[in-house]
């Protein structure tokens, strides 16, 4: 099977598990194939066609680099431990990386103009959760598993949550509103998600892309009772895939940059 019908599979399984989702409990009104609802097709094809190779390269250099790391004694020990408890080791310390990664990202000028790609899409859904840019995709990547890299997790261990992260990506920003009790403090949900895409306030809030109880702690988690009234960047950005692309590459007038 091809790596083109592969990625059209995908896509038609996220189709068919988000569109009834999000048509029974839709956080707000907005058609299936909304405005810049092809760009984010792009994006989506981009994320799953070209740039995954660019990804894993980087990946696996950085692992070539880790292991020169003399950290043998801590790496055995953990490579003992069971494999469900590895798995939460790795959920957990890669989610304080992208945390605070994430919070970098809105915070350092040269960050926040490949960021504020992911942030200039102003109608939510699951098909806008792949509107990134590839360099600020792959610092994503590089924050999310360089702990467990560094430490010797086993590959399979990092694939399967980052599979699961990538998942759970794209529910936090579906058109959805599901009530989930007390497990709002300690899982994400499009409710929170949402705030942080909020056009003016959004980048001050909600980083933490599992486990709101990083928000919590750190002083930065929002959750009104309602939907923000207007989701992307009050920066004056260009439209469509190939300027999106590029933009972030060209000269950047000065910004005060988002906490």
């Amino acid at each position: 099977m091809s790596e083109l019908e592969q990625a059209l599979i995908g896509f038609a399984i996220l189709a068919v598990v988000f569109i009834p989702l999000e048509r029974a409990f839709a956080a707000r009104r907005q058609r299936v194939f909304r405005f810049e609802w092809g760009t984010d097709l792009l994006f989506f094809l981009g994320q799953y066609l070209v740039w995954p190779v660019f990804v894993v390269s980087a990946l696996v250099g950085v692992w070539h680099a880790c292991q020169l790391i003399p950290m043998d004694g801590l790496r055995a020990a953990l490579r003992e431990q069971p494999f469900w408890l590895q798995t939460i080791e790795v959920l957990l310390l890669g989610d304080f990386f992208v945390y605070w990664g994430h919070r970098l990202s809105h915070r350092v000028d040269f960050l926040w103009r490949f960021h504020r790609v992911h942030h200039t899409a102003e109608r939510l859904d699951w098909l806008a959760a792949h509107r990134e840019h590839p360099i600020d995709g792959l610092y994503t990547q590089l924050w999310q598993n360089l702990p467990a890299i560094l430490v010797g997790f086993p590959v399979g261990a990092i694939a399967g949550v980052a599979a699961f992260r990538g998942l759970w990506a794209i529910f936090i920003h579906s058109n959805v509103r599901i009530p989930v009790g007390p497990l709002r403090f300690v899982l994400g949900s499009p409710e929170l998600h949402h705030w942080h895409h909020e056009r003016h306030e959004g980048g001050y809030c909600n980083f933490a892309n599992l486990m709101p109880i990083l928000d919590l702690v750190f002083g930065t988690y929002k959750r009104p009772a309602h939907e923000p009234e207007e989701l992307g960047t009050p920066e004056e950005v260009g439209r469509g895939y190939v300027r999106l692309l590029t933009e972030p590459l060209l000269p950047q007038r000065s910004r005060t940059a988002r906490s």
